[in-house]
């Protein structure tokens, strides 16, 4: 019978421990921030889920979830609160609570924050092909640069793609980041 991960306590919040399974509220769960970019929680503790990433980013208008990227695995969101834009394929969409968008293997793609208030989105992602020099990479996109979500130079490095941006930081959940 597999057991239960410990949730162990962070000054930013619970963390899991081990591979066993949990349950934690987003509320209590470690976030992580920097201003002006998507504040997230991830639920990931000392070790990365090995199959699926799923996370919740909440974007205030004009922050990025990421940058504008494509990944050699699937990933998919649904929007839970506010008025994102969605960026695919070099083509704009808003999006509203209860949009699922499905995001197949190449497809390039970047969600904004956009509206009146914070957007909040449950992205979900395969990780077969997560690391390594194949992943995927970040196109420049005028689309998508219009919002300042996309690199000016194509580039396959996230290091090079996310330079000059600040680095979110773990933090504890702050109080009207989740509706």
């Amino acid at each position: 019978m597999l057991q239960p991960a410990q949730l162990k306590q962070t000054p930013e919040g619970l963390v899991p421990v081990g591979d066993g399974w949990f349950v934690v509220n987003a509320r209590d769960a470690r976030w992580h921030h920097a201003e002006g970019r998507t504040a997230y929680v991830d639920f990931e503790g000392e070790t990365a889920f090995a199959q699926l990433g799923i996370n919740l980013s909440v974007l205030e208008p004009g922050e990025a979830m990421a940058r504008y990227h494509w990944e050699k695995d699937q990933e998919d969101f649904v929007v839970l609160a506010g008025e994102p834009v969605l960026v695919i394929e070099g083509e704009e969409r808003q999006l509203r609570p209860w949009d699922f968008v499905h995001c197949p293997a190449r497809a390039a793609h970047v969600i904004v924050g956009a509206g009146h208030g914070p957007s909040v989105v449950l992205a979900v992602g395969t990780r077969e092909h997560a690391s390594g020099a194949d992943w995927g990479a970040y196109p420049f996109d005028a689309v998508a640069a219009r919002h300042r979500a996309s690199v000016e130079t194509e580039t396959a490095d996230p290091e090079e793609a996310y330079a000059g941006l600040p680095r979110p930081q773990p933090t504890a959940y702050r109080d009207g980041w989740l509706p």
